[in-house]
Protein backbone atom coordinates (compact mmCIF):
# COMPACT_ATOMS: atom_id res chain seq x y z
CA UNK A 1 0.00 0.00 0.00
CA UNK A 2 2.67 2.52 1.01
CA UNK A 3 4.68 1.87 -2.13
CA UNK A 4 2.19 4.01 -4.07
CA UNK A 5 2.66 7.79 -4.11
CA UNK A 6 -1.08 8.45 -4.20
CA UNK A 7 -1.60 6.41 -1.04
CA UNK A 8 1.20 8.17 0.81
CA UNK A 9 -0.29 11.51 -0.23
CA UNK A 10 -3.75 10.41 0.88
CA UNK A 11 -2.55 9.19 4.29
CA UNK A 12 -0.53 12.37 4.87
CA UNK A 13 -3.52 14.51 3.91
CA UNK A 14 -5.82 12.36 6.03
CA UNK A 15 -3.53 12.72 9.04
CA UNK A 16 -3.57 16.52 8.73
CA UNK A 17 -7.34 16.62 8.23
CA UNK A 18 -7.83 14.36 11.26
CA UNK A 19 -5.84 16.86 13.32
CA UNK A 20 -7.56 19.93 11.93
CA UNK A 21 -11.25 19.06 11.65
CA UNK A 22 -11.87 17.86 15.25
CA UNK A 23 -10.09 20.93 16.65
CA UNK A 24 -12.25 23.29 14.60
CA UNK A 25 -15.29 21.08 15.17
CA UNK A 26 -14.90 21.20 18.97
CA UNK A 27 -15.55 24.93 18.97
CA UNK A 28 -18.34 24.64 16.38
CA UNK A 29 -20.21 21.95 18.31
CA UNK A 30 -20.01 23.83 21.61
CA UNK A 31 -21.17 26.99 19.83
CA UNK A 32 -24.10 24.88 18.56
CA UNK A 33 -23.02 25.46 14.96
CA UNK A 34 -23.07 21.79 13.97
CA UNK A 35 -24.96 22.67 10.77
CA UNK A 36 -22.05 24.81 9.67
CA UNK A 37 -20.22 21.79 8.24
CA UNK A 38 -23.14 20.91 5.95
CA UNK A 39 -23.64 24.53 4.91
CA UNK A 40 -19.99 25.03 4.02
CA UNK A 41 -19.71 21.65 2.29
CA UNK A 42 -22.45 22.77 -0.11
CA UNK A 43 -20.55 26.02 -0.58
CA UNK A 44 -17.44 23.95 -1.38
CA UNK A 45 -19.50 22.09 -4.01
CA UNK A 46 -20.31 25.43 -5.63
CA UNK A 47 -16.63 26.39 -5.46
CA UNK A 48 -15.61 23.16 -7.20
CA UNK A 49 -18.25 23.71 -9.90
CA UNK A 50 -17.10 27.32 -10.40
CA UNK A 51 -13.49 26.21 -10.71
CA UNK A 52 -14.41 23.54 -13.24
CA UNK A 53 -16.64 25.91 -15.21
CA UNK A 54 -13.97 28.61 -15.53
CA UNK A 55 -11.08 26.20 -15.98
CA UNK A 56 -9.49 26.90 -12.60
CA UNK A 57 -7.93 24.50 -10.11
CA UNK A 58 -11.03 23.05 -8.35
CA UNK A 59 -9.22 22.67 -5.02
CA UNK A 60 -8.07 26.30 -4.95
CA UNK A 61 -11.44 27.56 -6.19
CA UNK A 62 -13.20 25.54 -3.50
CA UNK A 63 -10.88 26.87 -0.79
CA UNK A 64 -11.38 30.51 -1.75
CA UNK A 65 -15.12 30.26 -2.34
CA UNK A 66 -15.80 28.35 0.89
CA UNK A 67 -13.72 30.83 2.89
CA UNK A 68 -15.76 33.72 1.42
CA UNK A 69 -19.01 31.85 2.12
CA UNK A 70 -17.98 31.40 5.77
CA UNK A 71 -17.27 35.14 6.08
CA UNK A 72 -20.65 35.91 4.50
CA UNK A 73 -22.41 33.63 6.99
CA UNK A 74 -20.68 35.36 9.89
CA UNK A 75 -21.64 38.78 8.49
CA UNK A 76 -25.29 37.77 8.11
CA UNK A 77 -25.27 36.06 11.50
CA UNK A 78 -24.22 39.34 13.13
CA UNK A 79 -26.99 41.21 11.31
CA UNK A 80 -29.75 38.67 12.00
CA UNK A 81 -28.85 37.14 15.36
CA UNK A 82 -32.31 35.68 15.90
CA UNK A 83 -32.28 33.83 12.57
CA UNK A 84 -28.88 32.13 12.48
CA UNK A 85 -30.21 28.79 11.23
CA UNK A 86 -32.25 30.53 8.52
CA UNK A 87 -29.11 32.35 7.34
CA UNK A 88 -27.25 29.06 6.97
CA UNK A 89 -30.18 27.50 5.09
CA UNK A 90 -30.29 30.42 2.67
CA UNK A 91 -26.56 30.25 1.93
CA UNK A 92 -26.71 26.46 1.55
CA UNK A 93 -29.71 26.59 -0.81
CA UNK A 94 -28.11 29.26 -3.00
CA UNK A 95 -24.87 27.33 -3.32
CA UNK A 96 -26.60 24.03 -4.10
CA UNK A 97 -28.57 25.76 -6.85
CA UNK A 98 -25.45 27.43 -8.25
CA UNK A 99 -23.48 24.17 -8.19
CA UNK A 100 -26.23 22.19 -9.95
CA UNK A 101 -26.58 24.82 -12.69
CA UNK A 102 -22.84 24.95 -13.35
CA UNK A 103 -22.37 21.18 -13.18
CA UNK A 104 -25.25 20.62 -15.60
CA UNK A 105 -23.58 22.84 -18.19
CA UNK A 106 -20.92 20.28 -18.96
CA UNK A 107 -18.06 20.79 -16.53
CA UNK A 108 -15.02 18.76 -17.56
CA UNK A 109 -13.74 18.13 -14.02
CA UNK A 110 -14.50 14.93 -12.18
CA UNK A 111 -16.90 16.45 -9.66
CA UNK A 112 -17.84 12.98 -8.42
CA UNK A 113 -14.43 12.66 -6.78
CA UNK A 114 -15.20 15.76 -4.73
CA UNK A 115 -18.66 14.47 -3.80
CA UNK A 116 -17.48 11.14 -2.41
CA UNK A 117 -13.76 11.68 -1.86
CA UNK A 118 -10.97 9.92 -3.73
CA UNK A 119 -7.56 8.74 -2.59
CA UNK A 120 -6.47 8.61 -6.24
CA UNK A 121 -6.80 12.35 -6.85
CA UNK A 122 -4.82 13.76 -3.91
CA UNK A 123 -1.93 15.67 -5.47
CA UNK A 124 1.13 17.30 -3.84
CA UNK A 125 -0.51 20.71 -4.38
CA UNK A 126 -3.56 19.54 -2.38
CA UNK A 127 -1.27 18.29 0.36
CA UNK A 128 0.48 21.67 0.47
CA UNK A 129 -2.86 23.50 0.80
CA UNK A 130 -4.03 21.19 3.59
CA UNK A 131 -0.72 21.54 5.45
CA UNK A 132 -0.80 25.34 5.16
CA UNK A 133 -4.39 25.62 6.45
CA UNK A 134 -3.67 23.13 9.26
CA UNK A 135 -0.57 25.01 10.40
CA UNK A 136 -2.24 28.43 10.28
CA UNK A 137 -5.34 27.16 12.08
CA UNK A 138 -3.45 25.41 14.87
CA UNK A 139 -1.22 28.45 15.43
CA UNK A 140 -4.28 30.72 15.54
CA UNK A 141 -6.08 28.49 18.05
CA UNK A 142 -2.94 28.13 20.17
CA UNK A 143 -2.47 31.92 20.36
CA UNK A 144 -6.13 32.79 20.99
CA UNK A 145 -7.16 29.62 22.82
CA UNK A 146 -8.32 31.36 26.03
CA UNK A 147 -10.25 34.05 24.17
CA UNK A 148 -11.90 31.55 21.83
CA UNK A 149 -12.89 29.40 24.79
CA UNK A 150 -14.45 32.40 26.54
CA UNK A 151 -16.33 33.37 23.37
CA UNK A 152 -17.56 29.82 22.87
CA UNK A 153 -19.21 29.60 26.27
CA UNK A 154 -20.15 33.24 26.91
CA UNK A 155 -19.98 35.60 23.94
CA UNK A 156 -21.65 38.48 25.76
CA UNK A 157 -19.32 38.13 28.74
CA UNK A 158 -16.33 38.09 26.37
CA UNK A 159 -17.50 41.38 24.83
CA UNK A 160 -17.80 42.94 28.29
CA UNK A 161 -14.27 41.74 29.04
CA UNK A 162 -12.99 43.73 26.01
CA UNK A 163 -12.14 40.63 23.98
CA UNK A 164 -12.34 41.45 20.22
CA UNK A 165 -15.24 39.04 19.72
CA UNK A 166 -16.25 40.19 16.24
CA UNK A 167 -12.73 40.03 14.81
CA UNK A 168 -11.98 36.63 16.36
CA UNK A 169 -15.29 35.22 15.14
CA UNK A 170 -14.56 36.38 11.59
CA UNK A 171 -11.06 34.87 11.70
CA UNK A 172 -12.34 31.61 13.16
CA UNK A 173 -15.10 31.36 10.53
CA UNK A 174 -12.57 32.05 7.77
CA UNK A 175 -10.44 29.16 9.05
CA UNK A 176 -13.54 26.97 9.28
CA UNK A 177 -14.34 27.70 5.64
CA UNK A 178 -10.74 27.00 4.65
CA UNK A 179 -10.83 23.73 6.62
CA UNK A 180 -13.88 22.48 4.74
CA UNK A 181 -12.48 23.72 1.43
CA UNK A 182 -9.23 21.75 1.70
CA UNK A 183 -10.73 18.61 3.25
CA UNK A 184 -13.11 17.63 0.47
CA UNK A 185 -10.51 15.78 -1.64
CA UNK A 186 -10.27 13.14 1.10
CA UNK A 187 -13.63 13.17 2.85
CA UNK A 188 -15.90 14.22 0.02
CA UNK A 189 -18.45 17.01 0.12
CA UNK A 190 -21.28 14.86 1.41
CA UNK A 191 -19.65 13.67 4.65
CA UNK A 192 -17.25 16.43 5.71
CA UNK A 193 -19.53 17.27 8.63
CA UNK A 194 -18.97 13.75 10.02
CA UNK A 195 -15.29 14.57 10.60
CA UNK A 196 -16.15 17.94 12.11
CA UNK A 197 -18.86 16.67 14.45
CA UNK A 198 -18.71 12.92 15.21
CA UNK A 199 -15.21 12.74 16.77
CA UNK A 200 -16.21 15.68 18.96
CA UNK A 201 -19.49 13.97 19.90
CA UNK A 202 -17.54 10.84 20.83
CA UNK A 203 -15.14 12.90 22.96
CA UNK A 204 -17.98 14.78 24.66
CA UNK A 205 -19.49 11.42 25.56
CA UNK A 206 -16.52 10.82 27.88
CA UNK A 207 -17.45 13.93 29.90
CA UNK A 208 -13.94 15.29 30.36
CA UNK A 209 -12.84 18.93 30.54
CA UNK A 210 -12.57 20.98 27.36
CA UNK A 211 -8.84 20.48 26.84
CA UNK A 212 -9.13 16.70 27.31
CA UNK A 213 -12.20 16.66 25.08
CA UNK A 214 -10.16 18.40 22.38
CA UNK A 215 -7.41 15.78 22.63
CA UNK A 216 -9.88 12.90 22.64
CA UNK A 217 -11.61 14.38 19.59
CA UNK A 218 -8.32 14.53 17.69
CA UNK A 219 -7.54 10.94 18.69
CA UNK A 220 -10.95 9.73 17.55
CA UNK A 221 -10.59 11.72 14.33
CA UNK A 222 -7.24 10.10 13.58
CA UNK A 223 -8.69 6.63 14.13
CA UNK A 224 -11.73 7.31 11.93
CA UNK A 225 -9.90 8.99 9.05
CA UNK A 226 -6.82 6.77 8.83
CA UNK A 227 -8.72 3.51 9.30
CA UNK A 228 -11.29 4.72 6.77
CA UNK A 229 -8.58 5.45 4.19
CA UNK A 230 -6.88 2.09 4.69
CA UNK A 231 -10.18 0.21 4.45
CA UNK A 232 -11.23 2.18 1.37
CA UNK A 233 -7.98 1.12 -0.31
CA UNK A 234 -8.45 -2.59 0.40
CA UNK A 235 -12.22 -2.60 -0.16
CA UNK A 236 -12.02 -0.32 -3.23
CA UNK A 237 -14.73 1.88 -1.71
CA UNK A 238 -15.27 5.63 -1.62
CA UNK A 239 -13.08 7.15 1.14
CA UNK A 240 -15.77 9.58 2.24
CA UNK A 241 -18.35 6.89 2.90
CA UNK A 242 -15.84 4.61 4.59
CA UNK A 243 -14.58 7.42 6.84
CA UNK A 244 -18.17 8.32 7.73
CA UNK A 245 -18.93 4.72 8.76
CA UNK A 246 -15.74 4.55 10.82
CA UNK A 247 -16.70 7.84 12.50
CA UNK A 248 -20.01 6.32 13.56
CA UNK A 249 -18.18 3.19 14.75
CA UNK A 250 -15.84 5.35 16.84
CA UNK A 251 -18.84 7.15 18.34
CA UNK A 252 -20.42 3.83 19.31
CA UNK A 253 -17.14 2.64 20.83
CA UNK A 254 -17.04 5.78 22.97
CA UNK A 255 -20.17 4.57 24.78
CA UNK A 256 -18.37 1.38 25.85
CA UNK A 257 -15.25 3.37 26.77
CA UNK A 258 -17.38 5.67 28.91
CA UNK A 259 -18.82 2.67 30.79
CA UNK A 260 -15.34 1.34 31.54
CA UNK A 261 -14.01 4.70 32.73
CA UNK A 262 -17.13 5.57 34.76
Amino acid sequence: MLQYDFMRNALAAGFLIALLCPVIGSFLVLKRFSMMGDTLSHSAFAGVALGAFFGLNPSVASLIYTLLAALLIEYLRNRFKSYEEVVMSIVMTFNVGLAIILASRGSSANIESFLFGSILTVEPSDLFLIAAVTLISLIFIRIFYSQLLYITFDEEGAEISKIPVVSLNYLFMALTGATVGVSIRITGLLVISSILVLPVAAALNLRAGFRKTLLWAVGFGLIAVLSGLVLSYYLDSAPGGTIAIMSVAVLLCSFFLRRKTA
